[in-house]
């Protein structure tokens, strides 16, 4: 199995993950122009992708799903909730409805050799989801966009290869920058952003010996940096309850406007 950050980000995020025999991408919210150069830069073309799956529906995450979804026939799966926002709102423009494909959390469903979970996130959106990845053993997940996480996610992502998890903001300088203060109380809340410290706390009760790989990712441009991320979250990790410390896994940081290094497992 095989993930790749085309880019992650307040602004724009696209993630591709996949096997030798099937690819698909999560969220499509950069224009389509960037997906396919993002694309060809790891060996693929867009026509090779099997699916879109969608997160929720905020422009950064469906950018460009409807021009994909029409250009290359390429089926969109998300929850019903998701779903019938984007269309009735024809957020997406015009695309037929017959490459609409309603997923429910935890129902399993399957792309190619890929297995895939959906996983109820808190989010401000319809009905927002995670995904989770398997194929012959090893297990994937992109979570992003949520503002807490619970016991049922934690339960959910036991026993995870690869994490792409968010690390949005930093809270003090979240609290002391510009964003108007409706805004501040919507990041911070249960509905918003998980904070540098909130994601190293949630990595640190995924963390087990044969963890690989956690990748950083939706960062915001105004209240984080790479370092400021990386750096917390390892403290978050050994300053913890886990018999780990932040130095025992590589953490990566995805990029906001390049493609990050290709994670195979």
């Amino acid at each position: 199995m095989e993930l790749c950050s085309i880019a992650s980000g307040s602004s724009g995020n696209c993630i591709y993950a996949g096997t030798d025999q099937s690819h698909i991408l999560v969220d499509a919210g950069i224009s389509g122009k960037r997906i396919e150069a993002g694309l060809n830069e790891i060996g693929l073309k867009t026509e090779e992708i099997q699916g879109i799956l969608v997160t929720h529906e905020h422009v950064d995450h469906i950018k460009s799903l409807g021009v994909l979804a029409r250009k290359y026939g390429i089926p969109i799966y998300a929850t019903a909730g998701t779903i019938q926002w984007i269309t009735e709102r024809q957020a997406i423009g015009k695309v037929d409805e017959s490459l609409f494909h309603p997923v429910v959390p935890e129902q399993d469903f399957k792309i190619g050799d890929l297995t895939v979970c959906p996983l109820r996130t808190s989010h401000d959106a319809a009905e927002p989801v995670a995904y989770m990845m398997k194929n012959q053993g090893k297990s994937m997940a992109v979570l992003t966009d949520l503002g807490k996480y619970d016991d049922y996610l934690v339960d959910k992502l036991q026993g995870l290869d690869v994490l792409l998890l968010e690390a949005n903001h930093d809270v003090h300088m979240l609290e002391v920058g510009g964003y108007p203060y409706y805004l501040k109380k919507r990041i911070l809340g249960d509905r918003g952003h998980l904070s540098n410290e909130l994601s190293g706390q949630l990595l640190g009760r995924l963390l087990h010996d044969k963890f690989q790989k956690v990748v950083l990712g939706h960062l915001s441009k105004e209240n984080n940096y790479p370092q400021l991320a990386y750096e917390a979250v390892r403290l978050e990790i050994t300053m913890g309850d886990s018999p780990y410390k932040g130095s025992d896994f590589p953490i990566q940081v995805a990029k906001r406007d390049q493609v990050s290094e290709l994670v195979c497992v």
